[in-house]
């Protein structure tokens, strides 16, 4: 008799959906339901805005994806509402695809959506929680949850609450060493594991030439609270003169959900800036031409929350980085071999000295590319995936020779 094929559900954001983690959960997705262990990929994101729709194209030979939006950034029943989805599913198993401002930007919801894999749990689900960042490595004032330390000692407070809760799931997975030794000191911990971030596509090594046009300086991400474009236009101002060809300043992207408004405040301030594009947010499919034009991808970071999807995909598609050597990309960069030129953070000469060493310099944009596609070759994300498919039915196994019970739904 055949073995039964695994019904996995994963609560997490996803493309088109504009949520913190998106991309890596749009490749996890991509590559598990690949998979021949797997009979089904139950997709638990957020409700996107009126008029959009999640569509997950169908694949010979791949898992369905059951797409069912359950859950709300910013609200604060989200922990009922993911375990209500999961119980009327009946998933034979859980992955939580999470940071700790994932359900909200406001302390009371993220706080009570980082309890749902703990419901999930005493649901009698076997559930794994990949956590891409922990209370104790964030900068709560640049990251916008703390204004100041009455607040930010309150918030670590309840910050190790949750970490408490979080760490009752079956498994943790953390990407950073570092988060590894933080858990099981402080907490106690054995049940946290180092995942691999793994890299977002396998593909041939590409060209590390540039096309014809303009240079094109990138920026990637989500912006307003540590990740700021103010320096990185001073910078950009310094690097436009005569000597250098034409430049191009990318900022792709959208507004943090902790500071809406920012890009658009970031556009008039500087709207008598030539050369400047916002393209607002990239869809997945135009992430590779994105990233293709780009002669350097620039992190203007003042601190970090987690391991970094950008440098892993400016790896994806060699790119040299221009990055400042702080908190965990400084761990990324010891661990998996990338490397750039480094910036002191906040400083635009710094900053433009740094780029320039890299555009002016064609052998040493190439090398940085090159060395970066290498570290981004460490371990591709299908064998990522396959990693958690052994975790998840070791897990299963351990429940079906067990006592555990799933709880009714209610």
């Amino acid at each position: 008799m055949p073995t039964p094929k695994l019904r996995l559900a994963i609560i997490t954001t996803h493309p088109p959906g504009k949520g913190s983690l998106n991309e890596y959960a749009y490749h996890f997705v991509r590559f598990l339901r690949q998979k021949e262990e797997v009979g089904e990929v139950i997709l638990l994101p957020d409700a996107l805005p009126q008029g959009q729709t999640y569509y997950l194209e169908p694949r010979q030979g791949h898992a369905p994806v059951r797409v069912i939006p359950c859950w709300a950034f910013g609200a604060k029943d989200n922990a009922l509402r993911i375990r209500a989805a999961v119980q009327q599913t009946d998933p034979d198993a859980v992955l939580f695809n999470i940071q700790f401002a994932t359900f909200g930007n406001r302390k009371v919801a993220a706080t009570l959506g980082l309890t749902a894999p703990y419901l999930i749990k005493r649901a009698g689900y076997p559930t794994i929680v990949l956590l891409h960042n922990i209370m104790e490595t964030i900068n709560l004032r640049s990251a916008g949850f703390a204004g100041n330390a009455f607040v930010e000692s309150v918030m670590r407070f309840f910050g190790t609450q949750v970490t408490r809760l979080l760490l009752k799931a079956d498994m943790v997975a953390v990407t950073i060493p570092k988060y590894v030794e933080i858990l099981e000191s402080k907490y106690k911990a054995t049940n946290v594991l180092l995942a691999p971030h793994g890299a977002f596509e396998d593909t041939p090594q590409p060209s590390f030439e540039l096309p014809p046009g303009p240079i094109k300086i990138l920026a990637f991400g989500k912006f307003g609270t540590y990740k700021k474009v103010e320096t990185l236009i001073e910078a950009f101002k310094l690097l436009q003169d005569d000597s250098r060809p034409p430049l191009e300043l990318v900022i792709a992207g959208t507004d943090s959900p902790n500071a809406p408004g920012y890009l658009e405040s970031v556009r008039r301030r500087y709207a008598d800036v030539p050369n400047i594009r916002y393209t607002g947010y990239v869809a997945e499919q135009d992430v590779p031409r994105i990233f293709g034009e780009a002669a350097v991808v620039v992190f203007p970071y003042t601190s970090t929350t987690g391991s970094s999807g950008v440098l892993h995909q400016a790896g994806d598609y060699g790119k040299a980085a221009v990055l400042p050597y702080i908190g965990d990309l400084a761990e990324v960069i010891a661990e998996e071999g990338y490397s750039g030129e480094f910036f002191e953070p906040g400083n635009p000469h710094s900053l433009a000295t740094a780029i320039a060493r890299v555009i002016d310099d064609p052998e040493r944009r190439r090398a940085l590319g090159q060395q970066n596609w290498r570290a981004s070759r460490g371990l591709p994300i299908a064998e990522v995936v396959d990693w958690y498919l052994l975790h998840f039915e070791t897990l299963i196994a351990r429940r079906q020779t067990g006592t555990a019970r799933r709880l009714p739904a209610t």
